[in-house]
Parts: C-alpha cells; structure tokens; sequence
C-alpha cells in the first residue's frame, strides 16, 4: 500500500507523519503489556453480570470466559492483549491450566496451528505470572 495513488496509504503516510511531528515518542510505542493496568475483575461479579446472575439455567461464568479464549485463538495474533486478559479473568474464575490447555487446544482444528501455538504461548505466559 505504498501506492502513491492510493488514498488510503496517503492518508496513512500524512497521520504517521502527523503523530511524529506532536510525539515522537510515539514512534517506538507497542501496547504489549498495557491490558495489565486493566485488573481482574471479583469472580462474584464477572458472575453476576456474566454467568449464572443474569441467566440461572445458562452458562456458568468461567464456561463463557474459556468460550471466549476459543473464540479469541481463532482470532490469532491480533487478539494479543484479549487473550492475555481472558487467560486471567478465566483462572479467576476458577478455569485450571488443563481446562485453559484444551479450550485453546481444540481451536487448532478451527483457527490452525499457528493461532493455537501463539495463544498456547500467551496464556503460559500469564499462567507463570500467577504462579
């Protein structure tokens, strides 16, 4: 998208140059890591508002969250952050590193290996840090 014709890459180029010109810190800026000012929210309420409070014959909450690292792997790499995010919230509501394991395990079969090892790799890493 180098294109000079294209709009969208002149638009890009113009904002990039913009963003240097106010901050150029913002050059070197990654938010890997930032989800950590984020904290884990109380299991009682991720299952008040998530799980069994708003739906009694539903899903659990720690059901819904490991439904949602599924969905996430197969996202791939651009749901770093959520995965991290989700990986914790799941252990605090109760998930075990197997449950975590085989939730991310099956999407193999439906977002490829790639996307599994990388999220295998994402939710070790969190899983060390509570260890």
């Amino acid at each position: 998208m180098t294109d000079a014709a294209n709009p969208f890459a002149a638009w890009m180029s113009q904002m990039q140059d913009m963003a240097k010109a106010m901050n150029p810190a913002l050059e070197s800026f990654t938010p890997t890591g930032f989800e950590k000012l984020w904290p884990t929210m109380p299991p009682e309420v991720v299952e008040q508002f998530m799980g069994k409070g708003v739906s009694p014959e539903g899903l659990d909450a720690k059901t819904k969250m490991l439904l949602t690292l599924a969905g996430l792997t197969v996202l791939g790499a651009q749901a770093e952050a959520q995965i991290r995010m989700t990986v914790r919230q799941a252990t605090a509501q109760g998930a075990t590193k197997q449950e975590i394991a085989e939730t991310i395990g099956l999407m193999g079969l439906f977002g490829g290996l790639p996307a599994m090892n990388k999220a295998m790799e994402l939710a070790n890493d969190v899983l060390k840090e509570t260890e």
